[in-house]
């Protein structure tokens, strides 16, 4: 079946109609969604004056892109233009103003459907520039083989050996703030927790921002490896107490610091975020089970998907079967489209090449050594060794990690370890990264605000601080 994850959109070229705006009032930050055959993918536009014309970049976070730079930005009132040429085609954006928003066709390798951005900042450029954080932060460059991850190192300003923690993004490739929709969680934790004595690592993951290396091929395993490696380097530094190193993890990251944890002796507690505690295959069965019911399907509709998801496991599983999965997929994108209005046809006239790009993305999608991996490791496993102090935290509405799927195994293992120092809490009317939600589905995410739900980072930081205080009443007792 044809979905917003396979129409290509993160091949975009952008073309917007402003009609009353200056070129300064053009700039400033954008959300919005591109509605096609029925889905809407969530993307962001930064605008901004560069001499006499435009700069712009893009942000598809369901694609895992961010800041792509968009080329040929020109503007003549009220018209406004961008591309961004990529993959097998351009996607083409035309629209117009409406008082703060702009709304518009879109257009991709013969595909069409609509547009909608909403101005949700001031023009940045008119904004006061932000006052030094209390803290030293310093540009960092960590080896791992043969690749280097770049990453930002915050010092608190007083005298002596500070804690510190590492933090570790969840899937798909994330810079070190872990942007989305111009929500920055981890700069927020960094901020937070250094402000409190608690200095704080953070990275860009393989291939994106000033990290080497790709993702192409990189799995848990991977990742593993370079905390590893960012964990080697917080011992060197003279202002870190490598006694008291945690790891916090948010979603995938939740798997990979109980990973690191039984591999190091050097880690001291654990703050897991919205971390999967079952097997990966059970994790995609639930998010389709909830996501097809939040969007209206049926019963049918609903068990008919996760039988094609299990049947996607078994062939990616046996690495045989692929050309029978390739005709069930494309039976899915021909029913699909035989749902399709005459309209909707008649809007893409290259159907059933958009129909075979789509299956051609799924397959690829699942034959990547990260899938692969994922939908077996099994997280319990290396909960049942964590003997540490864990935080474990779990959104009340996430849709992505539900609480109700993977409380109860975490507490489970944690118990079996013989953990003593395990706290275990679902924070309520939250959705996967944490903010206050109505529903916790993803399309959600563009228009909340960008911000935890009051009190999460006390909660957080307050547990570090009274576990590192535990440390040192033991060390104290020895």
């Amino acid at each position: 079946m044809l979905n917003s994850k396979t129409i290509f959109i993160f091949l975009i070229l952008l073309s917007f109609n402003l009609k009353t705006f200056t070129q300064s009032q053009i700039a400033g930050h954008w959300e919005g969604a591109i509605s096609i055959m029925g889905t809407e993918l969530g993307m962001m536009v930064d605008i901004q004056p560069e001499g006499d014309s435009l700069k712009a970049t893009i942000d598809i976070p369901m694609q895992n892109a961010f800041k792509l730079p968009l080329k040929n930005v020109k503007f003549n009132h009220p018209k406004i233009y961008f591309e961004l040429p990529a993959g097998p085609g351009v996607a083409v954006f035309d629209g117009e103003i409406k008082s703060d928003s702009i709304l518009g066709e879109f257009s991709q390798a013969g595909a069409k459907g609509k547009f909608h951005l909403a101005k949700k900042s001031a023009d940045k450029s008119a904004m006061p520039a932000e006052p030094p954080p209390p803290y030293k932060e310093e540009e960092v460059k960590i080896k791992n083989g043969d690749v280097t991850l770049a990453g930002t190192l915050s010092i608190p300003e007083s005298e002596g050996l500070h804690p510190a923690v590492i933090l570790i993004t969840g899937s798909g490739a994330q810079n070190r703030d872990e942007e989305i929709f111009g929500f920055k969680p981890f700069k927020i934790i960094a901020d937070y927790l250094t402000r409190v004595g608690i200095a704080v690592l953070r990275c860009d993951d393989r291939g994106i921002g000033g990290s080497t290396g790709s993702m192409e091929k990189a799995t848990g395993e991977d990742f593993a490896k370079d905390v590893e490696a960012q964990v080697k380097y917080l011992i060197t530094r003279k202002e870190i107490d490598n006694k008291k190193i945690g790891l916090l993890g948010h979603s995938e990251g939740g798997i990979v610091a109980p990973l690191v944890a039984t591999r190091m002796k050097d880690i001291s507690f654990l703050v897991l975020l919205a971390a999967p505690a079952v097997s990966g295959d059970k994790i995609i069965l639930k998010q389709i089970e909830l996501l097809a019911r939040a969007g209206g399907a049926t019963e049918e509709e609903v068990n008919k998907a996760l039988i094609r998801q299990n049947q996607v496991f078994k062939v990616v599983r046996l690495n045989s079967g692929w050309d029978k999965l390739r005709v069930d997929f494309k039976k899915d994108a021909e029913e699909s489209i035989s749902k399709m209005t005459d309209d909707e046809r008649k809007a893409m006239p290259d159907i059933e090449n958009i129909a075979k790009k789509s299956v051609d993305l799924k397959i690829k999608s699942i034959q990547t050594p990260w899938f692969k991996y994922f939908i077996d490791f099994d997280p319990v496993k290396q909960l049942e060794k964590i003997k540490l102090p864990v935080l474990a935290l779990f959104g009340e509405l996430d849709m992505q990690v539900p609480p109700d799927l993977n409380r109860e195994p975490m507490e489970s293992a944690l118990s079996k370890a013989g953990n003593k120092e395990y706290t275990i809490q679902i924070v309520p009317k939250t959705n996967h990264l944490f903010q206050e939600a109505k529903t916790g589905n993803p399309n959600e995410y563009a228009s909340l605000k960008k911000e935890f739900v009051l009190g999460l980072m006390e909660k957080i930081a307050d547990w570090i601080k009274d576990k590192v205080i535990g440390i040192n009443k033991k060390e104290d007792k020895n």
